[in-house]
């Protein structure tokens, strides 16, 4: 007889209790859905031109379909709207050719409709957070940062219908990797202007991709149905997805195990169950081109000072927060660009040093945390958040005899708080755009949608600038690890804490197509289904698992709850 453990009965029980708050009440549930996965967080937004983040960008990438996409494993640049392509000897001229394809209202889908996306990005009303992602375009920033006013001047235009040519001030190795990034997506010229900021809405969207948008419940789910018009429907398998949003871990786990989602992501992955999931077969770990740290404000005290910035990150034992509260593979980090890319090697940080550490604090002003003014760490809501930065904050007093006050907030609240940079210290993290260093380092430039730190220097942007231009591998390599240092050793304007791993809930006997890759992309195209089809919830075929909860070390209980 299989043994059932308080914690499983909680988890039963919790599950009936929340069932029907998240789905009840919205006028329709899952159960009609072929595949069900975890969104994420509430999108602010999917708007291709000013979306910022994971759970909104999920759904962009699902719903549109821009020049080239990411291969589901090894993230390549693969044919979407763009059949083929030809690139000039010098790399500063692509000529996309674009398939015939249809909007879902049945409107041809043409080069123009990248050039209207494009220039949309570009315009300075829009305020895109990504527009420097066309920065590699002829005068690109200079029409976007204003410099210039005529868009006739950009370095891409629609030949005709099906071609489009894109001139780059310089060459650059990944640009067809960028042409995968959501904001460069084609959007319907028709529809935004015809309902403006409500053109997102079901009811008015247009898309290209191999799903459209047919429901929208906030703080609920989003439904995504078969875009019959898509070139390629015939090779989409599901009918009728459903992408479930909320931020509360417990919650996200709860609906997995019992059957209602079919697929999540470290979004559903509470701390304290990672020890017996490590031993289940429907719980994957890879690799993560993805960095968590924390952001300093370098322009509050008292972090204005890089003397208590370093202090900060030379006391912090990153080794304790994957050792003992982490748990599924996460190495502490020693940089912020995440080991592993072609051809570079990262900068590194110092080791803990506390003595150090001390040092820095008593010529800072603050010996023994004496005098040291009010400080806020501010991170957005989840359990795993606030038991970092937990750790964090005892650690912090133990050696430095500081207090700081922890201040989490709701996602979207989180987003607006870090955008105007009215915090001390907050959480942040990176998921690498495209496979390249420069992803991790161009958005500390001044100005950029971002940064978020309010540090702004001139010369930094100097060198990424010169990066851009830099047609030798090898030299182009050195600089960027020159860009790296800067930012962490000469300015610590981020305190890299650890390097992620992709951590997925999913039964691999029920459908193929979810293998992780390095980015965590979710390609919903190519998911095929195994056995079942619809008929949510489908109980767990896996035999469940005692889930007892793993003592915490003595040492660190009170840190990490």
């Amino acid at each position: 007889m299989r043994r059932v453990t308080r914690l499983q009965i909680a988890l039963v029980f919790a599950s009936m209790m929340l069932l029907p708050m998240t789905l009840g009440g919205c006028g329709q549930t899952v159960g009609d859905a072929d595949f069900v996965f975890l969104l994420g967080a509430e999108p602010e937004t999917i708007d291709p031109a000013i979306l910022s983040g994971q759970p909104g960008g999920r759904a962009a990438r699902n719903i549109f379909e821009g020049l080239v996409y990411n291969d589901p494993l090894d993230l390549s640049p693969t044919p979407g709207m763009a059949e083929s392509w030809d690139i000039s000897k010098d790399g500063r001229t692509y000529t996309f050719y674009l398939r015939e394809a249809e909007w879902s209202d049945g409107s041809p889908v043409t080069a123009h409709d990248f050039y209207y996306a494009w220039e949309r990005v570009l315009n300075p009303e829009t305020a895109s957070k990504y527009a420097n992602m066309l920065y590699p375009i002829e005068n690109a920033e200079k029409y976007n940062t204003g410099e210039v006013t005529d868009p006739k001047i950009l370095g891409f235009h629609a030949v005709d219908d099906t071609t489009l040519v894109v001139n780059l001030h310089s060459p650059c190795a990944y640009f067809l990797h960028l042409c995968c990034f959501y904001t460069l997506l084609p959007v319907p010229r028709h529809t935004v202007e015809r309902y403006r900021e409500q053109w997102i809405k079901p009811e008015n969207i247009v898309s290209n991709g191999a799903y459209v948008l047919t429901e929208w419940q906030l703080s609920q789910k989003m439904r995504f149905e078969k875009n019959h018009r898509y070139w390629d429907a015939e090779n989409v398998a599901l009918d009728v997805i459903d992408g479930l949003t909320g931020d509360n871990i417990n919650a996200n786990f709860n609906l997995y195990m019992s059957g209602i989602m079919d697929w999540a992501d470290a979004s559903a992955v509470p701390l304290f169950v990672v020890p017996e999931l490590l031993k289940r077969a429907d719980f994957h770990v890879g690799p993560y081109l993805n960095t968590y740290f924390y952001r300093f404000n370098v322009t509050r005290e008292p972090f204005d000072d890089i003397r208590v910035r370093k202090a900060f990150f030379l006391a912090m034992d990153s080794e304790a927060i994957t050792k003992y509260v982490t748990k599924a593979g996460q190495t502490p980090a020693h940089s912020l660009v995440p080991p592993g890319l072609p051809g570079y090697v990262e900068a590194r940080l110092p080791k803990r040093n506390v003595e150090e550490a001390q040092r820095l604090m008593r010529a800072a002003g603050y010996p023994g945390g004496e005098g040291f003014p009010h400080a806020e760490v501010l991170f957005n809501t989840s359990e795993s958040h606030k038991h970092i930065a937990e750790v964090l904050q005892q650690g912090w007093k133990e050696t430095l005899g500081i207090e700081v006050e922890l201040v989490n907030q709701e996602w979207k609240v989180y987003l607006a708080t870090t955008r105007s940079v009215d915090y001390w210290v907050a959480r942040g993290g990176w998921i690498g755009d495209y496979l390249d260093p420069n992803t991790y380092l161009d958005m500390w430039t001044s100005g950029n949608g971002n940064n978020r730190t309010g540090f702004a220097d001139p010369e930094y942007d100097a060198l990424i600038d010169r990066i851009s231009r830099t047609l030798d591998p090898e030299e182009r390599m050195e600089l960027l690890n020159q860009a790296e240092d800067w930012i962490l050793n000469k300015e610590m304007i981020i305190l890299p804490i650890y390097y992620y791993v992709v951590q997925n809930l999913y039964d691999e006997r029920d459908f193929s197509g979810l293998t992780p890759n390095l980015l965590n992309l979710i390609n919903l195209k190519g998911i095929k289904p195994i056995r079942g089809h619809r008929g949510t919830p489908r109980k767990k075929k896996l035999d469940a698992l005692p889930m007892t909860v793993s003592p915490v070390p003595a040492g660190d209980r009170e840190g990490s709850g």
